[in-house]
């Protein structure tokens, strides 16, 4: 979402760096306009991020450098002296790093995406990405939100928030940008089939609701997982325990940014009993994930991915493919495990840098592959899955 929503999975406010390491596995999405695109996943004290929806879904895979956080911090330090924009300087030694998934946050924009792990933000309802020209791209509108009724369409290439050019920004630059106080209005110039129009939106309180469960005629329950946002973990495992005994279940993770690690675990646990779920490493020190014990073993799982999923979506479908719990049906995933760590600088601005990876029980690295489904599948996905259920052992 422009604003969020297409933006990171963490979101951890200045103060709460101060209570240890916070891990952020980058999800630039749309947090500002509609979504939230900078929730980062936490655990046990980190965080980690998801990324934006919309990005490129076919990338091979690219290296990625890493700024470091004592040149970043002198460089602050050196601007601020100087009278200069901190966050500016910021910016400028992560670019020239080669972190392509380093960002720079102020106070407000970090504070902001905290709305997000709860699943509320202010903004005007879109999720933006990076389209391959480097352009911003409008991915989804939300139904009902002030981008709706302005007519805003999925497809509109963003080309200017306020009279700020936007094309070459990152991501979160132009969330940013689209995010503000509800009611205030905000001016967005658009390219849309080659002709350019101006709408005027007024920004908005805006929900959404992460898990979604709807019963099929054949008895199979399709769980829609939109994000990893606070408590998404535990609606899932209710809504497996709540499925018909005996059938089985379409875990749909199509589109999901990523969101909160916790959350993710939470999620694989529904279908898992215990083991693991994912290792990490943060320069070097490996962690571990494991899932919860009295997870639901038996009901045969499909799980629904493609180029919209990411981060800690990723890491809960890699680990129930790996693990032989689900069968992954739909379009390679996005492509994103590395790891960003916040660091919070001089000035009080943040620093999100790549810090490292993350893998699947098997020990694949998904970032810039992502994860190839057993069962490729482009239109009627879900008809698909239902086949593939029907092959285990249940459905029509």
């Amino acid at each position: 979402m422009l604003g969020l929503p297409s933006i990171p999975a963490f979101c951890l406010r200045p103060r709460d760096l101060r209570r240890g390491a916070v891990l952020t596995m980058a999800f630039l999405a749309a947090v500002g306009t509609g979504a939230y695109t900078g929730c980062w996943d936490r655990e046990e004290g980190a965080a980690v991020a998801a990324v934006p929806a919309g990005a490129p879904t076919a990338e091979g895979p690219r290296e990625t450098g890493t700024a470091d956080r004592e040149a970043v911090a002198r460089a602050v330090a050196e601007a601020v002296a100087e009278g200069k924009s901190g966050k500016k300087a910021a910016q400028e030694v992560v670019s020239r790093s080669g972190d392509r998934w380093g960002t720079v946050y102020d106070q407000g924009e970090y504070a902001a995406f905290a709305e997000g792990l709860d699943g509320h933000w202010t903004g005007v309802g879109v999720w933006a990405g990076r389209a391959p020209d480097g352009m911003i791209k409008v991915d989804k509108v939300q139904p009902g939100s002030p981008a709706a009724r302005a007519g805003l369409r999925a497809g509109d290439r963003l080309l200017s928030v306020d009279g700020h050019a936007v094309t070459g920004l990152a991501v979160p630059d132009v969330v940013a940008l689209l995010r503000g106080d509800a009611g205030t209005p905000v001016v967005l110039n658009l390219s849309r089939d080659g002709a350019d129009l101006t709408e005027t939106v007024r920004r908005e309180q805006l929900k959404t609701e992460p898990v979604t469960v709807r019963q099929r005629p054949d008895g199979v329950t399709v769980i829609k997982v939109a994000s990893f946002t606070r408590g998404s973990g535990d609606r899932v495992k209710a809504a497996v325990k709540a499925a018909p005994p005996g059938e089985g279940v379409v875990l749909d993770l199509r589109g999901n940014p990523g969101g909160l690690v916790t959350e993710a675990v939470t999620t694989a646990s529904a279908f898992l009993d215990g083991g693991l779920v994912a290792t990490y490493d943060v320069r070097g020190d490996q962690r571990v994930l494991y899932a919860a014990e009295g997870g639901d073993t038996r009901r045969p799982l499909v799980a629904l991915v493609d180029g919209g999923t990411m981060s800690a979506a990723e890491l809960v479908a890699g680990a129930l493919q790996d693990r032989g719990r689900a069968v992954a049906v739909g379009s390679r995933t996005f492509g994103k495990g590395s790891v960003q760590m916040p660091t919070e600088l001089p000035d009080g601005s943040v620093a999100e840098l790549t810090v490292g990876t993350y893998r699947t029980p098997a020990g694949r690295s998904l970032d810039g592959g992502g994860i190839t489904p057993d069962v490729p599948a482009g239109e009627r996905v879900e008809e698909r899955a239902v086949t593939v259920l029907g092959g285990l052992g249940v459905g029509p």
